[in-house]
């Protein structure tokens, strides 16, 4: 479909914007001001070497002034937000306000990702916002029903089930491992989260997170990139699994095998 490729093109400039949030904003920089510009040799780029994902493959991942490699990370993120905006657009494309408010968070969750694998921090902002989009957006979430003060009250549950199961996940872990388990900034991310998808969808969410999670930590280990000490963030996974919810939502049983007795 036409809508879906120009949704794609769309996002692959959303993901260009996105890249220069991910590199600034941990630094508390102007996403504005300079303009773009390589960050080894401080060389401004031109438009023509600032084109999605193209310019990078012309280029050869190297800086046209400085030759130095440009992290893959780039145009990974433009190629992700690329495809996310394409598959949220096909689903959400007959309900506009719920697409404006799942695109928007499903940004804020790409950027809060990329952050989190770099720093191993999640900024209070971010889930602040999620968590009015969430309460903004309830009235046409359509994972929520009734009246729009039921409709509220469901986003002010999630919000508080997801902040809750984090902080008492938090809890178990220093308990058991003598140390910090999951961080504050998890626990406020998935009050974010909750606020959008759910009670239901926070329970999914941690269930998908951890996952994906734990095949990431195995991974590591058997690359021999990291051991069982090894600090690891887990915000991404938990960003992993609210996108699959905002795409469509997971509902609890369908992690339950109903037995004939």
């Amino acid at each position: 479909m036409l809508i879906v490729l120009m949704a794609f093109v769309l996002g692959l400039l959303f993901g260009s914007f996105l890249n220069v949030c991910i590199s600034r904003l941990p630094k508390d920089e102007s996403i504005v001001f300079p303009a773009s510009h390589c960050p080894r040799c401080r060389a401004p780029i031109k438009f023509y070497d600032n084109i999605p994902v193209l310019s990078f493959l012309l280029l050869g991942g190297r800086c046209r002034s400085c030759h130095e490699r440009i992290s893959l990370k780039y145009p990974v993120i433009e190629l992700l937000t690329g495809l996310v905006t394409a598959l949220f657009v096909f689903k959400w494309r007959g309900a506009p306000g719920w697409l404006g408010i799942s695109l928007l968070s499903a940004y804020v969750l790409i950027v809060v990702s990329a952050i989190d694998f770099e720093t191993m921090l999640i900024s209070d902002a971010f889930s602040i916002a999620l968590f009015v989009l969430g309460l903004a957006g309830s009235f046409i979430n359509p994972y929520f029903q009734g009246g729009w003060g039921e409709r509220l009250a469901s986003s002010a549950i999630g919000a508080a089930a997801g902040g809750g199961f984090i902080w008492a996940l938090a809890l178990l872990g220093k308990k058991i491992y003598k140390k910090e388990a999951v961080g504050e900034g998890d626990i406020f991310l998935m009050g974010g989260i909750g606020a959008l998808c759910g009670w239901q969808g926070v329970f999914t969410a941690v269930i998908m997170a951890s996952f994906f999670g734990s095949v990431y930590g195995v991974s590591l280990l058997l690359l021999k990139r990291a051991d069982r000490m090894s600090h690891m963030p887990f915000g991404p996974f938990l960003a992993l699994g609210a996108l699959i919810n905002l795409y469509s939502l997971v509902r609890p049983e369908a992690f339950f095998i109903v037995l004939p007795f």
